[in-house]
């Protein structure tokens, strides 16, 4: 039996990310597979509320998520997105075990492959492979979140957009712009105003 073989379908996603940071053999994947579990999601459901505890590391294989923060007035404040081969998760409350500050909640319906913090955790002392894969994938979400401080610091909302279409290329047409303006820190209208300055240069 080849290697591919041995890979459940529904957990293909995950084992093609992995090839992206150190590619796993059989042993590795005989070790993963009894740790991840399959989850369908529905459109605006949560899997993660304020006040709870992150306990999953979440893999999109499909669908979109928006992280987000609601203050004291009850406004929403997206942080990030995240669709198809890439994690949603509070990575600060999943470490810490402490209550979360955010909101993850699906946008399209989803599906996702979790692992449990117990099990990451085995993951991590038994095979240096995980370890080292997760590590890179902490330091890629930091930096991520680091331009994302520079850019509301430092950058124009027109410069913001442009960056957000860099990131996101092919979410400008999946989300509502009042999505989009909260990522972004504006208003839907101004939002509109920059697409139409934007197309008219």
């Amino acid at each position: 039996m080849t290697l591919p073989d041995l890979i459940p379908s529904n957990i293909a996603p995950l084992i093609e990310h992995f090839k992206d940071y150190l590619p796993m053999d059989a042993d590795d994947m005989a070790m993963l597979l009894p740790r991840v579990s399959e989850r369908q999601i529905k459109r605006r459901q949560f899997i993660l509320q304020e006040g709870d505890v992150c306990q999953h590391y979440n893999f999109v294989v499909r669908g979109c998520f928006k992280i987000y923060k609601v203050d004291e007035k009850g406004g929403e404040h997206n942080i990030q997105f995240v669709t198809e081969n890439d994690w949603a998760t509070d990575i600060g409350s999943f470490h810490a075990e402490k209550p979360s500050e955010l909101y993850i909640e699906a946008i399209e319906p989803a599906h996702i492959l979790q692992i449990k913090r117990p099990d990451l955790l085995f993951l991590y002392v038994n095979n240096p492979k995980f370890d080292r894969n997760f590590r890179v994938i902490i330091e890629n979400k930091f930096v991520e979140l680091q331009n994302r401080l520079l850019q509301s610091f430092c950058e124009s909302a027109t410069e913001r957009y442009l960056k957000f279409l860099e990131q996101y290329p092919e979410l400008s047409q999946r989300l509502p712009n009042t999505q989009i303006a909260s990522y972004l820190g504006i208003t839907p209208e101004f939002l509109s105003k920059i697409r139409k300055d934007l197309v008219s240069k």
